[in-house]
């Protein structure tokens, strides 16, 4: 047991003095953090520099056997308080990163960090729990001993943390480098491109909707198809390029190492435009092996995507499950959200656009009672057995007119595949009752009910599977709502 003690004792150590010369080469940084927990501006700057410092005292407490129990209490209680700060950070839907390594690692708030944290807090329990007597072996059999030994831990930590550092300033040089390559490009004589016709970048079909079919060819004159690319049960990310797309080219090298860092875990899917040897000719065989061709972007703009490069990942169930990010900075922060998370679960999606409202997928819709325009009862009950395409209209907006007559032709169309429908609204009941539908109506003034389901605007809607759980964000505006159900409207 004294061995298994001592070892609890150095990984606590090591975790420790990590995160606290972490924290201290990047201040900057940790007072983002910290204000992005919630301290009062006037104490960010302290508790941006006392953190660190506990962490390293308490670390240092863990290579003595007589300092390892009032360490172990300390270690807790920072455990404890930073477990703390993120279920606050959870429980109100932000996810601000936790820069608990400071430069070496950080990441968003969320499930995966806080389980890690609650493991670590587990080591200093155990070694409590031993009492202050027994703390394991020491690091030597003498005073000097234990010394040289206790210098030689931090030197270890040292060195770690310094490489790690190291690594990271390599991959910002060459990520730098990478710019200056464009803004070399762009000074050869080529001219700024305005894309005011391409819209906003986040104008984009809703996570949860179903990826459109499409059939094109590829750089071997192959016809494929979603069907064909969905036969590999592997997500998809989607990589739209260009070859006239001169940011395109400046990342050419990271496309390659994607493809291979990846392989296993998420399908590549390159869509370009123009004629296989263009493409070949730009961006070489290998890359172009198996890219997709469009004539312009007419598949693109299906996305809403209009601008290269691009990227959209796409979930292992065929579902969008990311708003594309558009533009060379976008992309390789959405590769670094693929990297460390389980790509397969269900229901897996990035948010990773700030324009949007909170994304409720996974949530089940909370129990209420209500009654349609009929008198009939509506539930959470309702939503049970079958999809529930839900609408949030009002009987104010101009646009839910256009929601309203389109709901009445699918009313009766085939199309419908067993989905049910429930009409979310505000305003006066007799204006509600003359649209003359069958899909049924609830009076929600004031969104006290849809709110609760995702509903951030007019007209907007939801899908809510059979279970009763949210599938989609909400989608705004007519053609958006119907993507949800992989219809267009009429």
């Amino acid at each position: 047991m004294d061995a298994v003690l001592l070892i609890i004792r150095l990984v606590l150590f090591a975790i420790l003095a990590v995160a606290g010369i972490g924290k201290l080469l990047d201040r900057e940084g940790a007072e983002k953090a910290v204000k992005a927990f919630g301290i009062p501006e006037p104490f960010v700057k302290t508790f941006a520099i006392l953190t660190p410092i506990a962490e390293l005292i308490f670390a240092s407490c863990f290579l003595f056997v007589g300092f390892s129990w009032p360490g172990a209490a300390g270690a807790l209680l920072l455990m404890v308080t930073f477990i703390g700060g993120m279920l606050i950070q959870i429980v109100k839907g932000e996810a601000p990163d936790c820069h608990c390594f400071g430069q070496i690692h950080s990441e968003p708030v969320g499930p995966k960090s806080l389980i890690r944290n609650i493991l670590i807090a587990i080591l200093p329990i155990v070694l409590l729990l031993n009492g202050r007597e027994f703390q394991g072996y020491p690091l030597g059999e003498s005073d000097a001993a234990i010394l040289s030994n206790s210098i030689l831990a931090f030197l270890v930590v040292a060195a770690f943390v310094t490489a790690t550092y190291v690594w990271r300033l390599s991959k910002e040089n060459s990520a730098l480098k990478r710019q200056l390559d464009l803004l070399e490009m762009l000074e050869t004589g080529a001219s700024i491109i305005e894309r005011d016709e391409a819209g906003d970048p986040t104008d984009s079909l809703p996570i949860g909707a179903p990826f459109p079919d499409f059939s094109l060819p590829d750089t071997a004159g192959k016809r494929i198809t979603f069907d064909h690319l969905m036969a590999d049960p592997l997500p998809k990310l989607f990589l739209f390029v260009g070859p006239t797309c001169r940011p395109c080219k400046a990342m050419l090298d990271e496309f390659a190492d994607w493809r291979r860092e990846f392989e296993g875990r998420v399908r590549m899917v390159f869509v370009s435009r123009g004629s296989a040897a263009e493409n070949i000719e730009r961006f070489g065989a290998e890359l172009a092996d198996g890219m997709l061709l469009q004539k312009n972007m007419e598949f693109a703009g299906q996305l809403h995507i209009k601008w290269t490069p691009a990227a959209l990942f796409v979930g292992s169930d065929g579902n969008i499950a990311s708003h594309p990010a558009v533009g060379d900075m976008a992309i390789r922060d959405l590769v670094g959200k693929l990297r460390s998370e389980d790509l397969t679960k269900p229901g897996y999606h990035i948010k990773n656009s700030q324009k949007r409202g909170r994304i409720k997928i996974g949530e089940p819709i909370p129990d209420f009672e209500a009654t349609d325009l009929k008198g009939s009862p509506i539930s959470r009950k309702t939503f049970i057995g079958k999809p529930t395409l839900t609408f949030f209209l009002s009987t104010t907006c101009g646009y839910c007119s256009e929601v309203i007559d389109q709901i009445r032709k699918w009313e009766n169309s085939p199309e419908r595949n067993g989905t049910n429908a429930i009409i979310f609204s505000e305003g006066d009941v007799e204006t509600h009752k003359a649209y003359g539908l069958s899909t049924p109506i609830v009076i929600d003034d004031g969104y006290r009910l849809s709110g609760n389901l995702g509903m951030f605007s007019v007209p907007s809607g939801v899908l809510i599977d059979e279970n009763g759980v949210i599938a989609t964000e909400s989608a705004l505006g007519g053609p958006m709502i119907w993507s949800l159900i992989g219809r267009k409207p009429e």
